[in-house]
């Protein structure tokens, strides 16, 4: 057996060109473009396979400033290219897709299960002209004007570990995973330069949770829905056909937290655990 090196590599893209993260036979993927560029500059030998492990598997279209995988290197490769190989990456990844770190990983470091919080933004654009041309694959339109304040007291009600069932979709053969999930942040706040950003921070999010609050959230802001409409359709526990998944360039994976080393074992037992809430019969 190979003795291995865990990687870690901190990583951004903008996620127009891809069909979300995950490699799909046929498909173009920002883990697909990353490993083939680390077996080319690593000269790796026919049929080497190098398989990231992603904190956040986002969808096509969604982008990420502070995307975080990891990967295990064989000894040997590791000590030869370990310290070149951001400067390597970036001369063979497409523009579309920057590695700005790649270190050795601590003890018990696991890109997805270590994590303790993901942070999202969301950003809109309520001017009547539209978008920002320059801003535009990072922007969405919203085509009436946003009443930030009742956003925020919508998002309120929110806060807390619940089951967002109402607000994801199952991913399919995944019928079983809970949806259960703990939103510590969720504000909206209206930038000098009239975008309305909203951060999103949870320990973790199911199948399309951060694009349906934030549709459920833009029908509170244009006056379609009363405040206290989201947190009525999050108690009903099912999806409500008046909650839209708004479009996926809006969106971006800001940063993704990890405890001190000394408790990422602790940590990545933790999330491996099947979830319920408090007063519920584990299944």
């Amino acid at each position: 057996m190979v003795d291995v090196v865990r990687v870690r590599l901190d990583l951004s893209y903008d996620g127009a060109g891809f069909a979300g993260w995950a490699r799909q036979r046929g498909l173009r993927t920002v883990q697909g473009e990353v490993e083939d560029a680390l077996r080319v500059v690593t000269r790796a030998g026919e049929g080497a396979a190098y398989e990231l492990t992603v904190a956040g598997r986002t969808d096509a279209g969604v982008h990420a400033r502070g995307q975080v995988a990891h990967v295990d290197l064989p000894v040997g490769v590791w000590e030869e290219h370990g310290e070149h190989l951001v400067r390597r990456l970036a001369g063979r990844l497409p523009q579309d897709v920057r590695v700005w770190g790649v270190a050795e990983a601590p003890p018990h470091f696991d890109a997805r299960f270590s994590a303790v919080w993901r942070r999202y933004s969301y950003r809109v654009s309520d001017h009547p002209g539209g978008v920002d041309p320059l801003q535009r694959g990072h922007v969405l339109w919203h085509n009436w004007p946003l009443d930030v304040a009742a956003m925020n007291e919508a998002s309120a009600r929110l806060l807390g570990e619940h089951d967002f069932a109402a607000f994801c979709k199952r991913r399919r053969g995944d019928a079983n995973a809970t949806t259960i999930r703990a939103l510590r942040e969720l504000r909206w706040e209206r930038r000098s330069d009239g975008v309305v950003e909203g951060t999103v921070r949870a320990d973790a999010f199911c199948h399309n949770m951060v694009r349906s609050l934030v549709g459920a959230l833009l029908f509170v802001g244009d006056g379609h829905r009363p405040p206290e409409w989201p947190a009525r359709v999050l108690a009903a526990g099912v999806r409500d056909s008046a909650v839209h998944v708004v479009r996926p360039h809006g969106l971006t994976l800001e940063e993704v937290g990890y405890p001190p080393e000394g408790e990422l074992e602790r940590r990545n037992r933790e999330a491996r655990r099947v979830r319920t809430l408090a007063g519920d019969a584990p299944a």
